[in-house]
């Protein structure tokens, strides 16, 4: 069936209204729309008249290519294709040996000799590895962030690689949803600053230079809003939630320069992310201006045939037709485009533009001047985990960790006695790495068990058991095997191996439970409908804390769990995520003090599953549930709180922090001003500490609903214990503008309130009045 985007039928499929249609004349051009190099143009022009239509369909088609360590192994049919003009990049291959072995082949045996690019998930580093990017969010630290991209980008593209799918930006409130693992949390505010930080990193200023990588941002758009949470499936929203808290970080990154952009599995209104036009050209190209390459996620082309798209011809035409540049491994581009053409489902200006995008990324990457530019064995071998590298991974680690609980002081934990560390997590490698860690080597990892052994010495008696498996389940044992999980179950029985454990702990002074989730329990295709902890570990923690040893759980995890009991119930709970190759080491120097715990969390932690989607900028409802108890028609559960457990921006300190009363410039902000909210932070506790002070605005009176609150800005400071300190936060009306019911970006004149605090729950309040003029 022949598909023709016109407009009337966009606006018939609800793809394309008049306000939008309005909005993309209005919208001004971003930043990321700077004028195209004279040079590039020429070049490209002149390459693309001595190129057949077959040279262009092959510039956008991605292929993969697996190695081993002498090499790219290539089959014949892939060998043929890139000599051919058949290929435009290469997925999975990395090492400069490797790399280079294609790209000869590319540069010396096509007909144009047109170089290759190769693409690679670098996603939380690349042989460095640092936190997952939920961690990495959790440090609230932009500059370090920044610095943990710049670190993967030098690694990478001296590992022959020059294009990383990252940052995922995809904003997630529903744990369940093994991804939350990939992104930066909840909030569109805190992603979009984020965007920025590893475009930036990943970049530089110049993508000539054989340091940098081109980004790929990802997932265009909304994946992160899976339905249940479960991986792939459908996505459904209003507009005004689509522009007002999930498009902004990708919007972010567009402005940030980003050089390309991926789509998402997931539909959106009723049409797939990849043969979306209104996403794809009307939003991102006329909208936001952005002028790179998008490329598909792995066959998304031809999975909208099982979308209901239609067979590979038609989903061939409705991709290209979309604004969809580069088919990544399906060769459905490959294998239907000339027929679509002879057909008159696509144009031929459609496919040159395509090509044209393609090449302009590979003229950004300078290769057309050297196509070995990221082909050099020296200077891999130079790069690669450099020492500087693995001590910024371990301080990154360390910053990413958030306090969720340390009762009676706890922790600091001291250099002396016996400390018993127990749990399925405590000596493994494996997974200290978490999901999406690519070329990053376990083996080179640093567990739990060895960085205590190298915080302590001699110092402590350290004695270690297994306490439980991760899961008892043999089937998923086998599913996480299958995707190298590398989980080998004791074979005793679960009560046997708590037995242990828990004589283990009798003889100790203090327990450490290394709890949590495998590495492969988070991440693509790994969402869990119950996200407590897996298998017998709550059995396992109810078993030690009768031994009545002070009781301090270190949780791995990809995402928020839920955690009832043991909030009730330890003395001391550390998140540390999946903290990477310096794991170990890092949460050694948080649990003996070497570094006081700084992070915040970036995604709200529910009591139970029950209470998912769970955010804290929620809107508020018509019969708001205020705590009496017996108030029966209000929007409230039966039987627990509507509060999370963990509020989005919550972290404890071993030292304690204290606001004062907002204070603000003016009670009335202009349309032209800026209105200063100044704020007093003290250190009262014994320690030296980082504080994350948060700042959120909540527009009282709206054309729309508005949410309760809204992070609008934040910094991270040092305090010596006893130091004060008074912050200044400056808001704009920008700062308060959002999206109305006609999706017009406008700040409403009326009245805000403004709270500052260490989380989006424990604030303090003023408030002030937008001016009409």
């Amino acid at each position: 069936m022949k598909r023709v985007f016109t407009t009337a039928l966009l606006m018939a499929l609800g793809l394309l209204t008049p306000q939008l249609q309005a909005q993309k004349s209005a919208a001004p051009a971003p930043a990321s729309a700077s004028a195209p190099d004279p040079k590039m143009i020429k070049f490209i022009d002149d390459l693309m008249q001595k190129m057949t239509l077959e040279e262009k369909i092959g510039q956008l088609n991605m292929i993969t290519v697996g190695f081993d360590v002498t090499g790219p192994v290539v089959s014949k049919d892939v060998d043929a294709h890139i000599r051919k003009g058949n290929v435009g990049s290469v997925l999975n291959t990395y090492t400069p040996v490797a790399a280079r072995k294609l790209q000869e082949m590319a540069v010396k045996d096509s007909r144009l000799h047109i170089p290759l690019f190769f693409g690679y998930d670098v996603i939380h580093g690349h042989r460095t590895i640092f936190p997952i990017a939920l961690g990495l969010a959790s440090s609230w630290d932009l500059t370090a962030i920044e610095r943990s991209a710049r670190i993967a980008a030098e690694e990478a593209s001296a590992d022959g690689i020059n294009w990383v799918y990252s940052p995922m930006v995809d904003l997630a409130r529903d744990p369940r949803w093994g991804r939350i693992s990939e992104g930066s949390g909840e909030d569109p505010y805190l992603g979009s600053q984020i965007a920025r930080a590893m475009v930036r990193g990943y970049q530089g200023d110049d993508l000539s230079r054989n340091n940098t990588v081109m980004a790929c941002v990802k997932h265009f758009a909304l994946y992160g809003a899976a339905e249940a949470g479960r991986d792939y499936n459908t996505t459904d929203m209003s507009l005004v939630r689509m522009y007002n808290e999930y498009l902004p970080p990708y919007k972010a990154a567009v402005e940030a320069g980003a050089g390309s952009m991926m789509s998402s599995f997931n539909d959106i209104n009723g049409v797939p992310a990849t043969g979306n036009k209104w996403l794809m050209t009307e939003l991102l190209r006329n909208q936001w201006g952005f002028n790179g390459f998008v490329a598909t996620d792995y066959t998304a082309i031809n999975e909208m045939t099982a979308h209901g798209m239609g067979n590979d011809a038609q989903v061939s035409a409705l991709a290209l037709n979309a604004g969809i540049d580069q088919d990544m491994v399906g060769e459905i581009f490959l294998k239907n485009l000339a027929q679509n053409l002879k057909d008159g489902t696509v144009k031929q200006e459609q496919i040159d533009v395509a090509c044209r995008r393609i090449l302009e990324a590979k003229w950004k990457l300078g290769l057309f001047k050297d196509p070995y530019l990221y082909t050099n064995e020296k200077r891999a071998k130079a790069t690669m985990m450099k020492k500087e590298f693995i001590a910024e991974a371990r301080d990154i680690a360390r910053k990413s960790m958030v306090l969720l609980k340390n009762s009676n002081n706890t922790l600091p934990l001291k250099k002396t006695g016996t400390i018993a560390l127990i749990g399925p997590l405590a000596t493994r490698q494996h997974d200290m790495l978490g999901s999406w860690s690519a070329a990053g080597d376990w083996k080179q990892a640093v567990s739990l068990e060895q960085g205590l052994k190298n915080a302590v010495g001699n110092s402590v008696r350290l004695v270690t058991a297994q306490g439980a498996n991760f899961t008892d389940d043999q089937q998923l044992v086998d599913r996480l095997n299958a995707y190298n999980g590398e989980i080998k179950p004791d074979a005793r029985t679960s009560e046997a191996l708590i037995q242990e454990a828990v004589q283990l702990a009798q003889g100790a002074d203090v327990i450490v439970a290394a709890v949590g989730e495998s590495q492969g329990m988070s991440g693509e295709a790994a969402s869990r409908a119950d996200i407590g902890l897996p298998g017998q570990q709550l059995e396992l923690l109810k078993a030690l804390k009768k031994t009545g040893k002070p009781l301090v759980v270190v949780l791995m995890s990809g995402r928020p769990l839920t955690l009832p009991w043991e909030d009730k119930n330890a003395d001391a709970i550390l998140e540390t995520w999946f903290a990477g190759s310096q794991a170990g080491n890092a949460i050694a120097d948080v649990l003996f003090g070497a570094y006081n715990p700084s992070g915040k969390l970036t995604a709200t932690f529910p009591q139970s599953v029950g209470q998912i989607p769970l955010y804290y900028n929620h809107k508020m409802t018509g019969r708001p549930y205020v705590g009496k108890q017996l108030d029966k028609y209000k929007s409230r559960y039966l039987d627990i709180s509507n509060e999370p457990l963990y509020p989005f921006g919550y972290g404890l300190s071993y030292t304690t922090f204290q606001y004062g009363k907002p204070e603000l410039s003016a009670a009335t902000l202009p349309m032209n001003g800026t209105l200063e909210v100044k704020v007093t932070v003290q250190n009262t506790g014994s320690y030296d500490g980082e504080e994350v002070a948060q700042l959120y605005i909540r527009d009282v009176v709206g054309s729309i609903s508005r949410p309760v609150k809204e992070l609008k800005g934040f910094q991270k400071v040092l305090l010596k214990k006893g130091e004060s300190r008074t912050l200044t936060f400056r808001l704009t009306p920008e700062d308060l503008k959002f999206y109305n019911a006609d999706l017009k970006f406008v700040a409403e004149p009326g009245d805000f309130q403004v709270f500052v605090g260490g989380n989006s729950r424990d604030v303090q309040m003023a408030a002030f009045t937008l001016a009409q003029n």
